[in-house]
Order: structure tokens, then C-alpha cells, then sequence
């Protein structure tokens, strides 16, 4: 199994990796199937099925959709000219795509929301499709947006096509046990080892280069959350809050004012910056997901700007430990909501950077593995159950809880030599059984818990 630390980290645009992102890339798979076919087609049709057609709307799902069947992309996504675009693809129900011409797409009627069964593979399901000048389907396939922005083929799905499927790398675990032998056997840390398979596929020029990006778009983001403010967008009147935190924070150092639990404070609005940006379809890393961006940012915020020694310097190292922890949970369970509930999505992201914390602070392997466990358990049973289908509650305040309890576990394990009784690999298979008994109210299809318990939604 290979995942690299670009899988796990995407540069993309909120508000949900799954439900935006990854149908945006399903649609640009679909013209790229189109422009290698034999077939000339006049028009487009999409219909949307189970979580991405129950919270599609709250997800941007649709608006997703037109923007990649019109040829954009979330890694370079330009806002400005996709609202030019929506504007157009409305008054002109047509699409023009490059190098397939002009093709008709009316949203109100090409692009359907089906709220029965899902589809047997995943429960974000979609089904592309081109016409003829008859209206008649000429060309099909369908999708699966599985989390984190991956999409799958049914074709792909139904092979366990879900790796890269390269040249072997030197470290291959599939396991946190295969991976802490392999540490002991080698005397590498897990991001040494993380980072020799990286270079399996690329220079050490551009995996650096890479993460220094990843590094700088999630910098960027929390910076444009402490300056945001207003309503955020879709209906619950959401106000943005981390700015107006970080300005009492800022204006109350050196006063005296602060009990030592006010940093839970500051790890907090970091957290809180990147959600309040990913809920108003800003810029962010997909960490492991759109709707857990904000875990790992504040945690490497909180590790650059309260920890002393801390150096820019062993991001990567923190990235490469995160992503190593991640891919381990992707390949043995999930990074859904859709289909794990929350303790996919929340629950990863705090592992991941509890281990990428207890890492850059110079934790041995154990105890990194050791810090993604007590993260993750301590997120076991978590539902996905976000009000009005939108990314914004409960999922903008858990960001900061979930940081919160990913610095403990980090500091838990350090204090340990990295025995303890639960293995990381029994935690997440009992994430994955969680997941599987969890009820579809619970599963990003805003159907039960605050969804329907809270007033006017």
C-alpha cells in the first residue's frame, strides 16, 4: 500500500472534501473520459445519490458538479472565475469545457438530486452521463467520492483500486505493528521512513517544495480566518468567531488576565479560522477532509508559536508522521463521514497530529503510535450529524476539540515509554465495526442528532 503524503494532504476548496471537491474531480475524470472517446456529444446530465444528494445542497455539491463539468479544478480553483462561469452556464444553460466544444447543461434540469437508496458501492454516489443531439445517453459511468477527495469508478471500487499502483516503495507497512517493526529493524523514526517511500516516487527537491506548499496553504488559510468576519453563507446565520477571539487573545498577552487553560483558547481559534474558511468555500487542505481541516494546522500553529525550540523546519517531519498515521486509517477503515460518522473525520485528524506533535517533540516511534491511539479512541462513536447539511455546526467548534485532545494525547504519550494496552491497529478496526453499526442518520445525511434536534433547522 502506498498513499502519499499528497493524497492524504490536497490543496482544494470548501466547504467538504467529499461532497465538493470530490465531485469537482469525478466531473473533470468524466470530460477526460469523454475527450479519449469515440463519441460526440452534444450535452451532459449528473444526478447526485445518497449523502451527496441528502446534504448536497449545504455541501455545494451542485455547484461542484456544473464548475467541474465546466473544467474547473480544486487545486487551482479561481474564485472569481467560477462565479463568472456559474453566471454564464445559468443564462446560457451550456458548458465549454476544453477541447470538447460547447455542450448543453441546464442545471435546473441536467443535474438531479436523488434522495432514495444510495448506490451499492458508497454513500456518495454519482452518476455522469453525455447525450447525443437526441437527448439519448451515449456515454455513462458512475463515482464514488469516498473521502478526503478520492473519487473511485464503480469499475475501480469493485477491483480495490484505492492505492497507487507504482514501483514497490522500501518501507511498505500495512499496519501501525508492521510500521513500528520496521522502526525498530532499521532504526528510522516513522517520517524517515514515511519520507524514504516518498522518495520512491519523486526528488527530495519536490516532495520539500511540496510540503513547504501544503505548509504555507494551511498557514495562509488560518490567517484569513483570524481576519474574517460577518455571517458565514447557507442559512443558520453561523457568525464567524475566530477573529474577534484572536484580537481579545492578542490584546490580553502580557496582562496578567490568563489562566494557564487559556491556550486551549488559542488552539482553539486557529482551528476555528480554518473551518470558518472552509464553510465559506475558501482555500484549504483537505486534513485528512475538508470538514477536519483544522485539526493539524492548529496543532502545527500551536507547535511553531507556544512551544519553545519549536522550528519551521520539522513541518515536514509533523506532515510525513500525520500522513503515515493517515493512510492507516484509510486503508483499514475510513476517512468518511459518509461512511464512519465523525470519528472518521475528526477522529483522524486528531490522531494524525498527535503523532505528528509527539513527533517533532522528539517521541519515539512507540509513543507516536502511542499519540494517534489515545486521539482516536477518545473520538470512538462519533456521528456525523451537521445541521442543514451545511459544514459549520458542530463540525467549525469540534475542529478546536479535536486539536485540543490531539496536543493531550501527544502529551499523554510522552509521558509513557509507548507501551500501553489498546494497539492504534485495534482502535481503528474498532472505528471501522463502529462505523459499519453506526444508523445513516448519523452519516453525514443530516437526518438525526443536531440536525434535527436544533430549532429552525
Amino acid at each position: 500500500m502506498f498513499l502519499s503524503v499528497f493524497d492524504m494532504f490536497k490543496v482544494g476548496i470548501g466547504p467538504s472534501s467529499s461532497h465538493t471537491m470530490g465531485p469537482m474531480v469525478a466531473a473533470a475524470r468524466f470530460l477526460e473520459t469523454l475527450r479519449s472517446s469515440p463519441f460526440t456529444a452534444h450535452g451532459l446530465r449528473a444526478s447526485l445519490h445518497g449523502s451527496l444528494a441528502f446534504t448536497g445542497i449545504g455541501h455545494a455539491t451542485d455547484r461542484a458538479v456544473i464548475l467541474g463539468l465546466a473544467g474547473f479544478l480544486p487545486d487551482t480553483y479561481d474564485a472569481d472565475a467560477a462565479e463568472e462561469a456559474l453566471e454564464q452556464i445559468r443564462e446560457t444553460g451550456e458548458v465549454r469545457p476544453e477541447g470538447l466544444g460547447t455542450l448543453a447543461f441546464e442545471p435546473r434540469e441536467d443535474l438531479s438530486f436523488d434522495y432514495g437508496p444510495p448506490l451499492p458501492g458508497h454513500a456518495n454516489g454519482m452518476i455522469l452521463m453525455a447525450t447525443d443531439a437526441q437527448g439519448d445517453v451515449i456515454l455513462q459511468e458512475t463515482y464514488y467520492s469516498v473521502g478526503g477527495g478520492f473519487v473511485m469508478t464503480e469499475a475501480e471500487l469493485s477491483a480495490g483500486k484505492n492505492t497507487d499502483e507504482g514501483a514497490p516503495v522500501p518501507y511498505p507497512f500495512h499496519s501501525a505493528a508492521e510500521m513500528l517493526e520496521m522502526c525498530t529493524t532499521t532504526g528510522k523514526s516513522v517520517a524517515e521512513l514515511k519520507r524514504a517511500n516518498e522518495l520512491s516516487r519523486r526528488t527530495p527537491g519536490e516532495l520539500d517544495q511540496g510540503m513547504d506548499r501544503l505548509w504555507d496553504v494551511m498557514n495562509a488559510c488560518i490567517e484569513r480566518g483570524l481576519s474574517g468576519h460577518g455571517i458565514l453563507p447557507g442559512g443558520l446565520n453561523v457568525k464567524r468567531r475566530a477573529g474577534a477571539i484572536y484580537a481579545a487573545l492578542q490584546a490580553e498577552r502580557g496582562m496578567n488576565l490568563n489562566a494557564p487553560h487559556t491556550i486551549n483558547d488559542w488552539i482553539s481559534t486557529y482551528a476555528m479560522a480554518v473551518n470558518e474558511e472552509n464553510a465559506a468555500g475558501g482555500q484549504v487542505v483537505t486534513a485528512p477532509t475538508n470538514g477536519a481541516a483544522g485539526v493539524v494546522p492548529a496543532t502545527i500553529r500551536y507547535y511553531l508559536d507556544h512551544v519553545p525550540g519549536a522550528s519551521r523546519k520539522r513541518v515536514g517531519e509533523f506532515l510525513l508522521t500525520a500522513a503515515a498515521i493517515a493512510g492507516l486509517v484509510k486503508h483499514n477503515a475510513s476517512i468518511s463521514g459518509a461512511e464512519c460518522g465523525c470519528q472518521a473525520e475528526v477522529g483522524s485528524a486528531s490522531a494524525m497530529a498527535a503523532a505528528g506533535l509527539c513527533a517533532v517533540l522528539d517521541g519515539t516511534p512507540e509513543q507516536v503510535e502511542n499519540a494517534a491511539e489515545i486521539a482516536l479512541e477518545h473520538h470512538l462513536g462519533m456521528t456525523c450529524d451537521p445541521a442543514k447539511g451545511l459544514v459549520q455546526v458542530p463540525c467549525i467548534e469540534r475542529n478546536g476539540l479535536g486539536a485540543i485532545k490531539a496536543i493531550s494525547a501527544a502529551s499523554l504519550s510522552l509521558r509513557g515509554d509507548g507501551t500501553h494496552l489498546v494497539p492504534l491497529d485495534a482502535c481503528i478496526e474498532t472505528m471501522r465495526q463502529t462505523g459499519e453499526d453506526m444508523s445513516n442518520k448519523y452519516k453525514e445525511t443530516s437526518l438525526g442528532g443536531l440536525a434535527v434536534n436544533i430549532p429552525n433547522c
